[in-house]
């Protein structure tokens, strides 16, 4: 396995207090030769987070503290690790000028980054954080009319990440595409959306992009799949789209979890924001 490209840090709100040269540490005695530190960007300064312990991304105050760690952490480890410095960015839906702020203003500094959807606003225009809990994402359906008008709003939403022009740091691959599905155990997908997720595949091949191939939705109790599932990863190889793997670890311990459900597909190294 060449490295694990969705990590996060200490910096990371809703993770644990592990040190980021803790992953490093791992990541080397596990083998890997790469790894991406992809903490969550702070949300837009006029959005607030609807997650109900406003925990979703790091604090804007930090941000250059979490920079300056990876660059020294990159520096100490240059001869057994390849450290990429990034982050993991929310698209939310009418916050774009100021994901594209943060971008123009922190991308100089990213070797990587992901594009995500984990808000969702509903039809009364409050948002949900739909990978916060069970009962969040309950609530959410609830306020959505309905399981399906849900889904089809996460793959609009997914759709709309994609088409968007963030500016030139922009992420180039988007994160864990079948997230709406992290409960699908205690509530079954309404319909398959095979169209959508395709329609969205064809997207990111069109514009260049790569999929986070992202292993902890395997250890979710309510989720057991990777994000996308197999079928996915199979329809975005055929389609010749770069698949990078991650763990999304938020603790050092789950460097790589999960990796060997993996070991079938062509992975492939991502390209470098700023190569």
């Amino acid at each position: 396995m060449l490295g694990d490209f969705h990590v996060h840090t200490q910096y990371c709100q809703h993770g644990t207090d592990d040190k980021m040269e803790a992953y490093v540490l791992q990541a080397i005695e596990k083998g890997l030769t790469h790894l991406s530190f992809t903490e969550h960007a702070p949300l837009p300064e006029s959005f607030t987070d609807p997650a109900p312990n406003r925990d979703s991304a790091m604090d804007r105050n930090k941000v250059e503290a979490y920079v300056l760690e990876g660059k020294a952490l990159q520096k100490q480890y240059k001869n057994d690790l390849q450290i990429n410095i990034g982050f993991e960015v929310d698209y939310i839906k009418g916050y774009e000028q100021e994901t594209q702020t943060f971008l123009d203003t922190y991308g100089p500094e990213m070797d990587d980054g992901i594009l995500s959807v984990h808000m969702l606003q509903a039809p009364d225009k409050s948002f949900f954080c739909i990978d916060f809990s069970e009962e969040e994402f309950g609530r959410a359906a609830d306020r959505f009319g309905g399981l399906t008008p849900l889904y089809k709003a996460y793959y609009d939403n997914l759709q709309a990440s994609v088409e968007t022009d963030l500016g030139h740091f922009k992420p180039r691959r988007i994160g864990h595409i079948t997230l709406i599905q992290k409960f699908h155990l205690a509530y079954p997908k309404p319909a398959a959306f095979l169209e959508e997720q395709q329609h969205i595949l064809e997207l990111i091949k069109r514009k260049g992009y790569e999929l986070d191939i992202n292993t902890a939705g395997l250890f979710k109790p309510l989720c057991k799949e990777i994000y996308p599932p197999a079928e996915l990863i199979e329809h975005a190889a055929q389609l010749g789209i770069p698949l990078i793997p991650g763990s999304d670890s938020h603790a050092a311990v789950g460097i790589g979890k999960g990796f060997e459900e993996l070991a079938n597909y062509s992975l492939q190294l991502p390209q470098r924001i700023n190569a």
